[in-house]
């Protein structure tokens, strides 16, 4: 059994989700989901097929993070893993959607931070074992930081 860190590669600005699934339809049911939620949505989705020929199955409506959705897929070539890499649309759009999908076991994380997937490797294959998303706490907030995030939130329309 050996461990390694593989570092997921995507613009700062793009939000991603990593999710595990178990079924061939993975693909074409998270497009369906994206485009009917979020007319707006820019994407790329990427599944790891874990049986048979174990194909990189894609899709999406963007170029650029179709492929980049494929590399960081095969990057983990983990057991029925999916990458999601989205713009003009935020996890929180999605998210209880992509959930609800019959084939999806679980989500791993959704976020524009920066991820690191912690996968193991064994004879049989690789699996994900957890994800660091994002930096380290820095501490604990302050009644200035609250105020922050209280405005923030009200800024971008989330909160009233």
């Amino acid at each position: 059994m050996e461990f390694k860190i593989v570092k997921i590669v995507k613009p700062e600005e793009i939000n991603i989700i990593i999710g595990q699934a178990h079924f061939i339809k993975t693909v074409e049911d998270i497009y369906e989901v994206l485009v009917s939620s979020v007319p707006t949505i820019k994407f790329g989705v990427a599944f790891c097929e874990s049986s048979g020929p174990c194909l990189i199955r894609s899709d999406g409506n963007d170029e650029e993070l179709i492929k980049l959705a494929e590399k960081n897929a095969l990057e983990l070539s983990c057991g029925h893993v999916f990458v999601i890499l989205i713009k003009n649309a935020f996890p929180i759009n999605i998210l209880n959607q992509i959930k609800m999908i019959p084939e999806v076991c679980s989500i791993y994380c959704a976020t524009a931070n920066p991820i690191e997937v912690v996968v193991c490797e064994t004879e049989q294959g690789r699996g994900i074992l957890g994800v660091i998303d994002g930096l380290r706490s820095q501490g604990i907030e302050t009644e200035k930081d609250k105020h922050d995030r209280y405005t923030f939130l009200r800024k971008i329309g989330y909160k009233k």
